[in-house]
């Protein structure tokens, strides 16, 4: 045993750790390895490192920075992935190891459950509450289209526009597959949303053909969809067919099958906005015209109860013309009566030409006769001074009597124009006028009963007021 021993090459550790790497590396130069993740970290370098497992065992991976910030999807604990590289050894720990050149997701069982997992994720944090969503604009200014420039989805989009009503398309061009698809995705939902409120577009739409579930899975990224969930712009989403779902789509104010559909969705036919305004232009004409109608019915069903305006004024003009008579029945009464006692007063006194002539006979001198043409003008002007007190005694009757009018006393005249003084002139049925200060009214009696005959007070007697 000694001796066959001793034929055996005796290696350092590092020239065994050489052998055994140029062995791994030329035996296994490409390999592709499938297996479940387990504890992904990336390291601030940019390197990528995580743990391959099944139910047997486990190899560690590493994707070196170019490699990591190339990977399509975000890496996380659980994930079925299919890792493409090379196996090699680091001698320092007695290890080997993958370097992953790229990584897949392990078929569409694979992405599916991803798919669910994240869904339910987001769905927890309320990206895709109801409650959020917001209302498209009746007739949005600009459209703002979040999609590729040399696809047929964009001309598809124009051409929909132009034909139902044409307005402004602002396209912000983007990879919608691939390497760095999501982050182009996310950056111009970030970018529309960041511009002034006069220059941001009133709806925006991320459209894309159709494809598989891995051609779609830029919309499937959580960055996508936590731009879409905090874009204040109403958002719609046309992503693939109608059989085809993205997570975009949770989270999107409006879901179209189509892109074509999307347009239908954010833009109004003109044809039928045209339409729809002159037909309620008719009705609102109609609804007027026959309120009018109706309000004229009523103003002329009013008019006819009302007196017209002339007979009002006939009417005034009849009781002005009745109390201008009486007025001035009562003037002539009372200058009538003033004019007598004038008359009677004159007739007391000494007739002044007489006292003028019996004086003029015993003067001696013109200055005695002076004196007594003083005297005589005296008189006159204390007669006038008389009559002028009786005119304003007549005035202040007058007004005196207005005053009673005004506070509610009236005089009472039966249908020959009298004028009664007592109560017992009443007559059961008898038309009588009623004379306030404003106007007359005509009423019809009751008579007096006999209890208010018997508590009836004796008249008081006035006497004359000159």
């Amino acid at each position: 045993m000694q001796e066959s021993a001793s034929n055996i090459p005796i290696f350092s550790v590092s020239q065994i750790s050489q052998e055994v790497k140029r062995t791994i590396e030329s035996r296994f130069e490409w390999v592709r390895i499938r297996g479940e993740v387990s504890r992904p970290t990336k390291a601030r370098s940019g390197h990528f490192y995580l743990t391959l497992k099944d139910e047997r065992a486990v190899i560690d991976a590493v994707a070196w920075k170019g490699v990591a910030a190339r990977i399509p999807f975000d890496v996380a604990e659980g994930m079925e992935l299919i890792a493409t590289g090379k196996l090699t050894t680091y001698g320092g720990q007695s290890k080997y190891q993958l370097v992953i050149e790229s990584l897949e997701l392990a078929g569409e069982g694979a992405l599916l459950k991803l798919l669910e997992d994240r869904r339910k994720a987001l769905s927890a944090e309320g990206l895709f509450d109801p409650t959020r969503k917001q209302t498209l604009p009746l007739l949005p200014r600009s459209i703002g289209v979040i999609s590729s420039p040399n696809g047929a989805v964009i001309r598809d989009i124009w051409h929909r526009v132009r034909d139902r009503f044409p307005l402004p398309v602002r396209l912000w061009p983007v990879l919608v597959q691939g390497q760095g698809a999501a982050a182009q995705v996310s950056a111009a939902i970030e970018g529309f949303s960041a511009l002034a409120a006069e220059d941001r577009p009133d709806v925006l739409i991320i459209a894309r053909g159709g494809g598989s579930l891995e051609d779609l899975w830029t919309f499937n990224e959580e960055s996508v969809v936590r731009a879409a969930a905090a874009c204040p712009i109403p958002l719609i989403s046309a992503i693939g067919h109608e059989t085809d779902t993205t997570l975009l789509d949770f989270a999107a104010d409006v879901r179209a099958p189509t892109p074509t559909a999307a347009v239908e969705f954010a833009v109004p036919v003109r044809a039928d906005l045209l339409h729809t305004l002159e037909d309620l232009k008719g009705r609102l004409s109609h609804g007027a015209q026959r309120r009018l109608a109706t309000a004229h019915q009523g103003l002329s069903d009013i008019s006819r109860a009302l007196a017209t305006p002339q007979s009002l004024i006939d009417r005034a003009n009849q009781d002005l013309d009745l109390m201008m008579g009486r007025f001035s029945q009562a003037m002539r009464g009372h200058i009538d009566r003033a004019a007598a006692q004038l008359n009677q007063t004159s007739a007391q006194r000494q007739n002044p030409w007489m006292i003028l002539r019996t004086k003029a006979q015993g003067l001696e001198d013109l200055q005695a006769l002076k004196r007594l043409r003083t005297a005589n003008h005296r008189l006159i002007d204390q007669g006038r001074q008389q009559l002028t007190a009786l005119w304003s005694s007549i005035s202040a009757l007058e007004m005196a009597r207005t005053r009673l009018r005004m506070q509610g006393w009236v005089s009472v005249q039966d249908h020959k124009g009298k004028t009664l003084t007592s109560a017992t002139q009443i007559k059961h049925q008898g038309v009588y006028t009623l004379a306030f200060h404003d106007g007359a009214a005509q009423v019809i009696g009751a008579g007096q009963s006999a209890k208010a005959r018997k508590s009836t007070p004796k008249p008081f007697k006035q006497g004359t007021l000159l």
